[in-house]
């Protein structure tokens, strides 16, 4: 099974696969509440680190699926992040072990005692759930540290027209943030088509004066996406990201990226915390714009007068 926000597979067999594997994602989340600190860890480890492309795959890889992480072998790590076994191996290295049995040990020494699946009491929907729990656990302690989140919605607040960039599995994200974000802000551009258009779309935007943009970026990552976010950078915007990681492809393209982790225990992608950030994103903004306030008392007003909504 393939399509946008799945696990990556590719045929009947290849789904299959990735539908086992976010299984055993979703069945540690069910067994260890640690995730989300196994996750930060993970992060914190890959910091610093000058990565090519492949390992930053095996790093993303790694925090999607952090409380399996260190029980997988070299060949299983690989083959969830579609490359090679010696690639793994490279990868341990170029963050100072050496080899990936160190690593590996260093990872168990951190993490949780008990065995991912150990516990193993819920359906995979119930451990879907789960992880997506742990995901929200995840963005509330990142988000401890506000000042991303305040810096995200004074640059969104202050750019007149206001872009908002979202393909494919995305799309969702960024029309539910551009619908909200209409009602406070004067002028918000929702680009949720590619094509040739969408560089036209920016180019307008620039030309209308806006200054930065706002992406959500989900996976499976479309390069139209990565494309769109150098023009940007290129054409003068200041790019602001939403991402399941910080080691998404967007991230070398992204000005200030904010991490939302995605769950993968389904078929399809899960991406509730993406989504609630993207609302946090929105109350930042809000308290930048002096006359958010005033718009939706105005609003409403509009909206009781014409019998809008129904109690």
């Amino acid at each position: 099974m393939s399509g946008d926000g799945d696990n990556g597979g590719n045929g009947v067999a290849d789904g299959a696969h990735a539908r086992t594997a976010g299984r055993r994602a979703g069945e540690a989340a069910a067994a260890a509440a640690a995730d989300t600190g196994t996750a930060a860890r993970l992060q914190k480890l890959f910091e610093g680190h000058r990565l090519t492309p492949t390992q930053r795959r095996i790093a993303h890889c790694m925090v999607r699926r952090a409380a399996d992480a260190p029980f997988l072998s070299s060949v299983e790590l690989a083959e969830l992040a579609g490359v090679s076994q010696p690639s793994v191996t490279r990868f341990a290295v170029a963050l100072g072990f050496d080899g990936y049995p160190a690593l590996r040990r260093h990872l168990r020494e951190v993490a949780p005692t008990e065995k991912p699946g150990a516990a193993g009491a819920h359906n995979e929907y119930q451990q879907a759930v789960q992880a997506e729990i742990d995901n929200l656990r995840h963005l509330a302690a990142a988000l401890a540290d506000p000042s991303p989140v305040l810096e995200a919605g004074r640059l969104l607040a202050a750019s007149r027209p206001l872009p908002v960039l979202g393909l494919r599995a995305a799309t969702a994200q960024a029309a539910g943030f551009a619908y909200f974000a209409r009602k406070v802000h004067p002028d918000v551009r929702l680009l949720d088509e590619g094509g040739t258009m969408l560089t036209d779309r920016i180019d307008a935007a620039v030309r209308a004066g806006a200054g930065a943009l706002l992406c959500f970026a989900l996976p499976r990552h479309p390069r139209e996406v990565v494309d769109a976010l150098e023009y940007a950078r290129a054409a003068g915007l200041t790019v602001v990201t939403v991402a399941d990681s910080a080691f998404a492809p967007v991230a070398h393209h992204t000005d200030l990226l904010l991490p939302a982790p995605v769950g993968t225990g389904l078929a399809f992608d899960t991406a509730c915390a993406p989504m609630l950030l993207g609302r946090v994103l929105l109350e930042a903004m809000c308290d930048d714009l002096p006359d958010a306030q005033a718009r939706l008392e105005e609003f409403d007003a509009r909206a009781a007068e014409r019998g809008l909504f129904v109690e």
